[in-house]
């Protein structure tokens, strides 16, 4: 088991450049299994869920190729789909949440597809019933093995377009049902679509394969079934979670950071819920400068003076994935926030160990969490702590960057599950971090 040593209370400065898109990648590299031909994608983050998904391609029998760093090609030309009832791809297909989202475009092009109930973080109830009764919708026939917790959809015969009305805006559930419908027979018209960039990356990128979807970026989409597509090449969008990270960052450790070439035009309301909390962001061309807050930050209290609430919600609302990380940088803000995280039962329960560090939080319910900021006139103290999730990881080394301290992160595979060599990249901005094995 590896650690993070970390020894807090220092400044940071430097330029970094973020990481491709996680959430884009796991889409994209299962839509390589919707063509025989070769597609090239160029951006993949070097993180453990991703590189998990690329060897279960491989396992498959996709032919895979390094080019270089975060570049490689796909091959699905010879797709091993009996793969799919071993109990290797039990094991395999069940350590990651993402490896769901290869079950529409197996469903599309072979007319089968089985998934063992994924894992992921443990962040609360992840439900898949968006996914499959999507599939259903375009007349696919489900199965569920109770005592396996094995899911399967089967359309021999193909699909066959249709309306439908989802049940929530679910972004990978989204995904899924596109990457089955745009082989189906006829149109599919999906409302309450998902619209997140990623989702609209996916869409440009089957496009380009010869896919025909219109209402792209809206929650109304329209794929016309073709019979085949082609390769392409597709580049990964930089991650905009990894992008409110540093900036958290840096306003937690009061350090100048230039965050480099962030595609502002989707990063939606990020920048604007960073300002509400008082955080300088500069826009600098596609760069990112945040200034070193050396009089800390002021949160702006709502028009009326009430608190200021900051909750999560579907695109183009605030991302979830990105609370965990305004909840610890509002412990050293000016004022308090109500952090309300609406979609995850169980991801507020690491304020516990910022409450142990000395930040002054009340967790209302597993849904809702009042924090007193302190204005850095009482600074977090440094502690021994277990990553429980990929955003609350990330959250946790913040807080140890700023600690007055060493502190010590265990369960770190979570936080690289997610973020790629961070204990490097933050070590070539000024940080005092090391990874030990234990």
């Amino acid at each position: 088991m590896e650690v993070f040593k970390i020894e807090g209370g220092v400044r940071l400065k430097g330029e970094v450049i973020p990481q491709g898109a996680k959430n884009e990648a796991l889409q994209i590299l299962c839509a390589v299994l919707l063509t025989p031909e070769k597609i090239t994608i160029n951006n993949i983050p070097d993180i453990i869920d991703i590189n998990k998904l690329i060897k279960l391609l491989g396992n498959l029998g996709v032919k895979i190729e390094k080019l270089g760093p975060g570049s490689y090609t796909f091959q699905s030309d010879e797709v091993n789909v009996g793969y799919l009832e071993t109990e290797a791809f039990k094991k395999e297909g069940g350590s990651l949440r993402g490896s769901i989202m290869i079950v529409g475009p197996l469903l599309a092009r072979f007319g089968k597809g089985y998934i063992p109930k994924p894992g992921g973080d443990k962040i609360g109830r992840r439900r898949l019933d968006t996914h499959f009764e999507g599939f259903i919708n375009l007349g696919a026939k489900f199965r569920y093995n109770r005592e396996d917790h094995f899911y399967g959809v089967e359309a021999p015969d193909g699909l066959t377009g249709n309306y439908m009305l989802l049940d929530e805006a679910s972004v990978t559930g989204t995904a899924n049902i596109v990457m089955a419908a745009v082989l189906a027979k006829g149109t599919t018209t999906i409302y309450n679509a998902a619209c997140e960039p990623y989702l609209q990356q996916l869409c440009k990128m089957l496009n380009s394969m010869g896919a025909k979807i219109t209402g792209v970026g809206s929650n109304l989409l329209t794929i016309e079934g073709v019979e085949k597509l082609g390769g392409c090449t597709h580049r990964i969008l930089p991650d905009m979670i990894e992008i409110g990270s540093w900036i958290g960052l840096a306003a937690m450790t009061r350090s100048e950071i230039t965050i480099k070439d962030v595609s502002w035009e989707n990063l939606g309301v990020i920048p604007s819920v960073f300002r509400k909390l008082g955080i300088t962001l500069e826009k600098r061309g596609d760069d990112i400068f945040i200034p070193e807050h050396k009089d800390g930050y002021e949160v702006k209290t709502d028009i009326d003076g009430s608190i200021l609430t900051i909750a999560d919600a579907p695109w183009p609302g605030f991302t979830p994935d990105l609370l965990s990380i305004v909840l610890v940088v509002a412990t050293q803000a000016k004022g308090d926030v109500l952090i309300h995280q609406k979609m995850f039962e169980s991801r507020l329960f690491f304020t516990d160990k910022l409450i142990d560090m000395g930040a002054k939080i009340m967790l209302c319910d597993p849904h809702r969490a009042v924090v007193i900021g302190h204005d850095f006139k009482s600074i977090l103290k440094a502690t021994t702590m277990s990553s429980p999730d990929i955003r609350a990881g990330i959250s946790l080394l913040i807080a140890a960057l700023s600690a007055k301290g060493t502190s010590t992160i265990q369960n770190i595979e979570q936080i690289d599950r997610g973020y790629e060599r961070i204990d490097e990249r933050l070590r070539a901005i000024g940080a005092k971090i090391v990874r030990e094995k234990q």
